[in-house]
């Protein structure tokens, strides 16, 4: 409790300051991972530049933790009794989400699944490895130090917004456009950071993240063929993006239900 006293008597604004630097520093990060590894194979170069990234992002963290003088309990880093099973029980919700979506969608018609055929373990394995490193790596940045800090010197709602409006913003850039980041990066934002604050961990919010991510992948939603390939009926291309952004809000809205009920007895701040 001293630690999270010390905190919030920080003026709100040095912490807001110093949040944003760390954001700009990840961002270096991931860049320049990106130009090291640029002249690689093209999956071999996604994998390995996210692992440096992932790697130099936590070694921020440390930095950033000690100089606001917090621990890395206190951010959520370090791993609890309670840790493995909240992972895992977000993996399994994350696939059931992604999985519910596609459910969704077929049942409206104009749109199939088709398993891809010859598919190998590699090509299963090596995405399954990407997407957990792409949240780790998002966790870290968005979930840990960033989203705790605020918490700590403002309150667990503007702590809340902020890291989301970011999380945006970098989704924004990476080319998304600004309705599907709004709506997409917006919901997950809001579920992955409302199960880091219950939890007052990165567990839940990862497994959760990485598993509708691969899952998104396997039932082909990633504009590219997963272990199924989706179709859409020439035609009606909008109106079943229409009906899968809706069957998503729809999943997102159940999990951070579920989170908020689950852990009702759970204080975010």
């Amino acid at each position: 409790m001293a630690i999270k006293e010390s905190s919030k008597n920080t003026k709100w604004y040095y912490t807001l300051t110093r949040v944003i630097l760390f954001y700009a520093c990840s961002i270096v990060v991931l860049i320049s991972t990106s130009i090291l590894t640029k002249n690689m194979s093209a999956k071999m170069a996604d994998i390995l530049s996210i692992l440096l990234a992932t790697i130099f992002t936590f070694i921020l963290v440390l930095i950033f933790v000690r100089w606001e003088k917090l621990s890395l309990k206190s951010v959520g880093i370090t791993s609890g009794r309670r840790s493995a099973s909240r992972f895992f029980i977000g993996y399994a919700v994350g696939i059931l989400m992604a999985v519910t979506q596609a459910l969704i969608v077929l049942r409206f018609g104009h749109f199939q699944l088709n398993r891809v055929p010859k598919i190998t373990t590699t090509e299963i394995l090596s995405p399954l490895l990407l997407y957990f490193l792409v949240a780790s790596r998002e966790e870290l940045v968005f979930r840990s130090y960033s989203l705790r800090s605020l918490n700590y010197s403002l309150t667990p709602a503007l702590a809340l917004l902020i890291m989301t409006a970011i999380f945006i913003f970098e989704h924004v850039v990476s080319g998304i456009t600004w309705k599907m980041a709004l709506l997409g990066s917006g919901a997950g934002g809001i579920l992955f950071g409302l199960a880091a604050l219950k939890t007052k961990g990165l567990a839940l919010p990862l497994g959760l993240h990485s598993a509708w991510n691969f899952g998104q992948w396997s039932l082909g939603f990633k504009n590219e063929p997963g272990i199924w390939e989706a179709v859409v009926e020439k035609g009606f291309e909008t109106r079943v993006q229409n009906i899968g952004l809706t069957a998503f809000l729809f999943v997102m809205g159940l999990a951070i239900a579920g989170v908020c009920i689950f852990y009702k007895r759970e204080r975010l701040s």
